[in-house]
């Protein structure tokens, strides 16, 4: 069995994710770590450790008192937040990265993962079936930070023979967590507000059009290039990933099939500019050739499962 830390359990992929691998390879194996206990769930769920991802001597302790031998590093300020706070995503989000591989050269740990995103490419990137390798050139402060680490990524690997693996995510929907700022995250706010107020107001255009991906499809591909042979693995920059490419127009239209007196409005705001530098839709077939990498949630069915959990969740506030 690895012995895995999770720095970062505590947001929405990372919490989802440590639940997973706890279920995979028992909870005494797999560490959640984040700068506080504001997700109870993870913390009384399995071992938590408090872990400052920008403090080397902090994730070494917690390697070396754990055994640790796999990181899945998930800290990372994301987009719409990092424009606001632009030194601060990038010293969380390449501080923490460093920290990282440094112990995989130097022998601390053995395998990590490093979530990279569609936010490396930008205005100058082709658009439509986004290539593995194309122009990359982001417009954002948080794309900067992961356009840097897949560089460092592969040159560590390269240089130093660090197995790290990562994917490019695209925007990831879940019922079970929010979001955390990112540009995509109308695509998750847009469920909550139909089943409490059946209305939305979104903040990117009817016609913007992104890739998207349900939570449990993000959480498989994370797995699974983990847990892929280290000969199948040619790229050590970052991964594509892709399911589905919808506009807020069309999810909307979705959530009607449900909720068919629900509203959406639109009031682009300065996250329109960044997703306007974004692909509409990403061609994965590398990963899927590479790992056998393939997705199960159309919109429909994600839709279908969103309304659904998220109805059993507010129920009270429902009063039904």
């Amino acid at each position: 069995m690895p012995r895995i830390l999770v720095i970062g359990a505590g947001g929405q992929i990372g919490s989802e994710l440590t639940y997973k691998l706890r279920e995979l390879y028992g909870a005494d194996n797999v560490i959640a770590s984040d700068i506080g206990y504001h997700n109870t769930y993870i913390v009384n769920s399995g071992l938590f450790e408090i872990v400052d991802a920008q403090d080397y001597d902090t994730i070494k302790n917690c390697v070396e008192k754990h055994n640790i031998d796999t990181i899945y590093l998930l800290a990372a300020m994301l987009s719409a937040t990092g424009e606001k706070y632009p030194m601060k995503a990038w010293d969380l989000n390449m501080n923490s990265l460093f920290h990282v591989l440094n112990l995989a050269k130097d022998g601390f740990i053995k395998h990590i993962f490093w979530p990279s995103s569609i936010a490396v490419f930008g205005p100058t990137t082709p658009v439509i079936n986004t290539p593995q390798h194309t122009v990359t050139e982001p417009s954002t402060v948080y794309g900067i930070t992961k356009q840097v680490g897949e560089r460092w990524c592969e040159y560590y690997h390269k240089k130093y023979g660090v197995d790290v693996r990562s994917l490019r995510y695209p925007g990831i929907i879940s019922w079970k967590t929010m979001p955390g700022g990112g540009t995509t995250d109308y695509a998750v706010e847009i469920y909550h507000k139909a089943i409490l107020d059946k209305t939305y107001e979104s903040f990117l255009s009817e016609n913007t059009e992104l890739p998207m991906m349900f939570m449990d499809d993000a959480i498989d591909a994370t797995i699974k290039i983990m847990e892929a042979p280290n000969e199948a693995i040619k790229i050590r920059s970052s991964y594509n990933v892709a399911a589905i490419s919808f506009t807020p127009k069309d999810i909307s239209e979705a959530i009607q099939k449900h909720i068919p007196d629900f509203k959406i409005t639109y009031k682009p705001d300065f996250k329109q500019d960044i997703a306007n530098s974004w692909p509409k839709s990403i061609d994965d077939s590398s990963a899927r050739t590479d790992w056998d990498w393939s997705h199960n949630y159309s919109l429909d069915k994600m839709t279908e499962e969103m309304i659904t959990k998220l109805s059993e969740k507010y129920k009270d506030s429902m009063n039904i």
